[in-house]
């Protein structure tokens, strides 16, 4: 048996209702091919196991089917079944899996204690990542910027849009994924992205304080709006502009409070590493309108 492990996992994602749910949310009302689009939940959940068993691609999956397996599971479809079926699915579709993992992890947080410490501060952060992906034909791919090593490149790939919600007590839980294309603006997508974060984590049994952490992506004015109707704190890094700048150089040098790391960090622009930083607080009108512009005549 060298997946025997799944077992608690997937009687777990049993016990949470997951089955029930994919079951319930997932339809293809008008499938090319009706075979292949036919019980979309225990194929689904063929997938989840695999994955959980180290499945990165579609044939890998033929790997909870492998040795002793079948004696553990039933139900368990072939590569190229669930092949079939995945390729029958549409933005739509993805739309109905992300409503899935909204309701699962409630479920999952009723049965166990995911998110201890739910009841005090909770941090949701959302980031863009660059995945590098391979093949001439592969749908969505694109080239995007990333940083590697400190220098900025070009890497063709996909761009997801992920955020996850933490604890002081707990790691970081999932709460929505969006694949995206590679050249995709980091922050698209974001303001829709953190308001449903922020419902799942309610249903989820957050009742504390939210704050939403963000990179410079994220620290625009349509996401602190999002932010503000979810009911949301949040700490945003700014673009540097001269704004930001003179309010930063406006700062008395007696205000600002040395900061010692525990360990020292590398910084990502020079590769440098650095123990100490210094913080101070300041008042700054951000995203406020354009002076309107006068017409002569």
């Amino acid at each position: 048996m060298s997946c025997a492990g799944l077992v608690p996992v997937m009687t777990l994602a049993t016990q949470t209702g997951l089955s029930q749910l994919l079951a319930d949310k997932v339809r293809i009302s008008e499938p090319r091919i009706k075979s292949g689009s036919a019980n979309p939940s225990p194929k689904l959940l063929t997938v989840v196991a695999g994955m959980c068993a180290g499945a990165d691609s579609i044939d890998d999956l033929d790997l909870v089917r492998g040795g002793g397996m079948k004696t553990l599971f039933d139900g368990v479809y072939a590569p190229s079944t669930i092949g079939t079926l995945l390729r029958e699915f549409t933005f739509g579709h993805a739309r109905q899996l992300e409503s899935v993992l909204r309701e699962h992890l409630a479920g999952l947080c009723e049965r166990v204690d995911v998110l201890p410490g739910a009841d005090g501060r909770a941090y949701l952060d959302i980031d863009s990542l660059l995945r590098p992906v391979y093949g001439h034909a592969k749908q969505g791919a694109s080239y995007g910027h990333t940083k590697i090593a400190g220098k900025q490149i070009l890497r063709k790939g996909l761009a997801p849009l992920i955020t996850t919600i933490s604890t002081e007590c707990a790691a970081p839980v999932i709460t929505g994924a969006r694949l995206r294309a590679g050249k995709s603006n980091s922050g698209k997508g974001a303001a829709r992205m953190i308001a449903q974060a922020v419902a799942t984590a309610r249903a989820a049994g957050v009742t504390g304080q939210i704050l939403v952490r963000g990179d410079s992506a994220y620290g625009n004015s349509t996401v602190v709006a999002a932010c503000r109707r979810a009911g949301a704190q949040f700490s945003l890094v700014l673009t540097k502009t001269r704004a930001v700048a003179a309010a930063i150089d406006a700062i008395e040098e007696t205000a600002w409070i040395p900061v010692n790391y525990p360990g020292a960090v590398c910084d990502p622009d020079t590769g440098a590493w650095i123990s100490d930083a210094e913080v101070a607080e300041t008042t700054y009108t951000a995203f406020s309108p354009p002076r309107p512009r006068s017409r002569h005549g």
